[in-house]
């Protein structure tokens, strides 16, 4: 009898029990890091550290200290998690050398070694969030100035320059050129993606749900930090819903869909005859295929009112119309997909990517169907 009050409070849901919600706190959360990230950021912070070391020893070797631990701080979040907010130029550089010069007046106007810490410390931070330039290892270089002892102190505002502003920079140059060596995009900034009609709407893949104003409005009323930008946020969102979007399609395939007995027409062939093709089937575009019924481009009712080459469009009784083909005007190479491919592959090149038309090839490269935007609306209509 005295055990059962025991096991209901095992059997009781954590989302229910404040205390074993607490405790869950204290658990390490999984890093999203794969093994290669991790390599790199290894093998990046020890080549960065290195690097600083010796230049700095190079440069300052006649001032004590010539380099500070704070730099090994910096090393995780420049080589680590480059992409945070916290790791960037104006966060290394702004952040130290703030730091430094507030650690150098609080240990200078006050007496009391753990209060000058404590409040250089704080300062530190609050200063960081007011210039946008918070970074971690900042907090730590201001408690350095403090404590660091008699050569530091001796050093004074010197000490901003060097060697805590020779250490970031040297740092800084040893992470852009790792990390873009690498290709991990550094400074980190967030690629808008190519807008094909040239305005300034969003595209058709962010009008979404949750638009940028509704998640900057969701992390204001949030309230906390957190070490990841509204941008990254946003991609992330985006690609979790395509990942969504690919669960529930994925089994739907692009021959599921697409039109079969296509209307194509020969590379060779006379611009009058793809005109009348167009208009006799009153569709916008003839995939283009070799004798083999291989694709090799795509011309559509756009081509005939685009001027190529620095020559006049090819409409009809213009000037060379009747001696014009149709690899005169056609795009290639075309963007295609394959029969089997998911119809998930559609979404972007229709929505964001311009297109109207997509051509269908088959194991052969051969052309065996096309899809068009109706096609591909009808069947979201019906899942």
């Amino acid at each position: 009898m005295m055990t059962a009050p025991f096991i209901l409070a095992l059997t009781v849901p954590d989302s229910m029990n404040p205390i074993l919600n607490f405790l869950q706190g204290f658990i390490p959360p999984t890093l999203g890091a794969g093994r290669r990230e991790r390599l790199y950021g290894c093998i990046g912070a020890g080549l960065g550290l290195q690097v600083t070391a010796l230049l700095s020893h190079l440069f300052l070797g006649q001032v004590n200290p010539w380099f500070i631990a704070p730099m090994g701080a910096s090393a995780v979040l420049l080589f680590a998690v480059p992409s945070s907010p916290l790791a960037q130029p104006w966060s290394i550089i702004g952040g130290n050398m703030l730091s430094a010069a507030i650690g150098v007046s609080c240990a200078r106007y006050i007496g009391d070694p753990a209060l000058a810490a404590s409040l250089a410390g704080a300062l530190a931070i609050a200063a960081m969030f007011q210039l946008r330039c918070l970074h971690p290892p900042g907090g730590a270089v201001a408690i350095t100035v403090v404590l660091g002892g008699p050569a530091i102190h001796a050093l004074g505002y010197q000490f901003v320059l060097w060697p805590v502003a020779v250490n970031s920079a040297l740092m800084l140059g040893m992470a852009l050129l790792f990390n873009n060596a690498l290709r991990r995009g550094y400074p980190h900034r967030p690629q808008p993606a190519p807008n094909a009609h040239h305005t300034a709407d969003p595209l058709p893949s962010q009008r979404r749900a949750i638009s940028q104003q509704d998640l900057h409005q969701a992390l204001a009323a949030h309230g906390e930090v957190l070490d990841i930008s509204e941008e990254d946020l946003l991609a992330i969102l985006t690609a979790a819903e395509e990942q969504a979007q690919q669960r529930r399609l994925g089994g739907i395939h692009c021959a599921d869909i697409m039109s079969r007995d296509v209307v194509s027409i020969a590379p060779d062939a006379s611009l009058q005859d793809a005109w009348d093709k167009l208009a006799h089937h009153k569709i916008k575009a003839l995939p283009v295929v070799n004798p083999a019924q291989a694709l090799t481009g795509i011309v559509s009712l756009h081509d005939f009112f685009l001027p190529r080459d620095g020559q006049a469009a090819h409409l009809p009784g213009s000037p060379g119309w009747d001696r014009g083909t149709v690899a005169d005007i056609m795009t290639s190479p075309v963007r295609h997909v394959a029969a089997l491919q998911p119809i998930t592959a559609l979404s972007r090149a229709f929505s964001d990517g311009g297109l109207h038309h997509m051509p269908v090839v088959d194991a052969d490269g051969k052309l065996c169907g096309i899809i068009t935007q109706s096609d591909l609306i009808a069947i979201l209509l019906k899942n």
